[in-house]
């Protein structure tokens, strides 16, 4: 059964014999009246049906302390005119409540004589299973994975004094109707699990934590292989941090490990080039395209078509098929990421990162999962380079500055390097910069590139979406790391 044969019969199909329905739905043709009336002097728009279902459950010293379950379920309207738009939204599905938005978002096209852009391009891609995860494991199942969890982790250590796991999952299903009768459907699975592990060893206590998950069901990562290895992650990292010593401070070389520290990528050079920013100059790259913004080895794409990734989407939330999407080339800027709206004003091709959190938000360009390309390097060449640095391997929390591109980044996992070795574990180191600034920092790119676990979760504007990140290691000069050392 395709996409647009469920969500119609999720949305607008009425006749009981064709299956359950969700107690509300639309009528086709008031629906096209009320997207004429809304969109009748626009120069785009769409309505955004969506229905999702989503759980978490969640475990703490050897219990399930919570356990949720959620249904959503209503619509978007958009109208833009211009650089304007209008939007209206209702947790329903009726016919009335979707008139009142038309009136309501039609305000925004007031003396203004647009013309309807061309629909997105269709695609037959299929990037993830249609499947429901929710539906396909038993609830005891997963309850019980959690359960072996804690109890493989107290047998693994006796050091071990608190293990938090839980597992999460949604499903949702979209479709995007424009005004010339287009419409485009997406059913999108999201399953996530994290692992946490406190030990204490002579009165001091430390943890580790890791977390996967994708766009496909709940059975790869309740596989016993796969949740051990997560447990035995975490409480590595959680062994490690016992025998760390506090983080020296200083300008120093840096290099950053394969996959999650990607993380660093994203934020501080990532958002910069989104095109809402870059339209009104307020990015750190703004009117820089075609010119050198990083070391000639430094390649960096945004890659929405990665089958079952976290950040993968088959069509974004405007019904334009994803892409890989190339942002720096051998250090050279060459494209921004685009919405339709910042595409049009901007005179540019729509990239497929117009996401939004819900039918309750309107898209703006986002990033689905972006990746820095491996180069010629091995690992150990980098680190047999560095005379006095750090090796920072996994990182927390971060923050950046979007106009002047300033960031600060905290290590999970970090370790000094001297005279080319790897040597004590440290705590408490943070990176401090500047984006465009450390992209032309990059000395050696590795051979290693690898994408993250699964695991993150960008937020703009008050929205939150799933996103990947990856990279090979990479060896920066000249980094400002932030430390506790005396």
């Amino acid at each position: 059964m395709t996409p647009l044969t469920v969500t119609d019969r999720l949305f607008f199909d009425r006749d009981p014999s064709q299956g359950p329905s969700l107690g509300a739905s639309l009528d086709r043709a008031l629906t096209d009246r009320s997207l004429a009336t809304a969109l009748d002097r626009a120069d785009d728009g769409e309505l955004f049906l969506e229905y999702r279902e989503s759980e978490s459950i969640g475990l703490d010293d050897g219990r399930i302390r919570s356990a949720g379950f959620d249904t959503t379920l209503g619509f978007g309207l958009r109208a833009v005119a211009g650089e304007a738009t209008g939007y209206a939204h209702a947790a329903e599905l009726s016919d009335e409540a979707l008139a009142r938005a038309a009136a309501s978002v039609a305000a925004v096209a007031d003396g203004h004589s647009g013309t309807m852009s061309e629909p997105p391009r269709a695609t037959n891609a299929r990037l993830y299973s249609d499947a429901n995860p929710l539906s396909a494991v038993p609830f005891a199942t997963r309850t019980g994975v959690l359960a072996e969890i804690d109890a493989y982790a107290r047998a693994k250590d006796p050091r071990v004094k608190q293990v938090v796991a839980s597992i999460a999952g949604e499903w949702q299903a979209v479709q995007i109707v424009r005004r010339d009768g287009t419409r485009v459907a997406d059913l999108r699975p999201l399953v996530r699990m994290n692992v946490s592990v406190m030990v204490e060893q002579d009165g001091r206590r430390e943890t580790g934590s890791f977390g996967s998950g994708g766009r496909h069901g709940y059975e790869a990562l309740i596989a016993p292989e796969n949740w051990r290895a997560a447990v035995d992650e975490a409480l590595r990292q959680a062994l490690v941090n016992l025998d760390s010593r506090p983080a020296p401070a200083g300008e120093m070389e840096v290099v950053l490990g394969p996959g999650w520290p990607g993380i660093l990528l994203h934020e501080a050079i990532g958002h910069g080039l989104e095109g809402d920013f870059n339209r009104k100059g307020t990015s750190a790259f703004a009117g820089l395209l075609g010119q050198r913004i990083a070391a000639p080895e430094v390649t960096v794409v945004d890659d929405g078509t990665i089958a079952d990734r976290r950040g993968s989407l088959t069509v974004d939330d405007e019904g334009t098929p994803t892409s890989r999407t190339v942002l720096i080339e051998d250090g050279i800027l060459v494209g921004y990421l685009q919405d339709r709206l910042n595409a049009r004003l901007m005179k540019m091709r729509a990239t497929g990162n117009g996401r939004r959190q819900s039918f309750a938000h309107a898209p703006m360009p986002r990033m689905t999962n972006t990746v820095m390309l491996a180069g010629p390097h091995e690992r150990e060449e980098m680190i047999r380079s560095v005379k006095r640095g750090l090796y920072a391997v996994n990182f927390g929390g971060g923050q950046v500055d979007i106009t002047s591109g300033k960031f600060v980044f905290s290590a999970s996992e970090a370790y000094l390097i001297e005279d080319g070795k790897v040597t004590a574990p440290v705590k408490g180191a943070t990176l401090i910069g500047n984006g465009p600034d450390s992209l032309t920092k990059v000395a050696m790119v590795g051979n290693d590139m690898a994408l993250d676990p699964g695991v993150g979760t960008c937020g703009k504007n008050g929205q939150g979406v799933p996103v990947g990140v990856g990279q090979p290691t990479l060896k920066l000069t000249g980094l400002t790391v932030g430390g506790t050392a005396a």
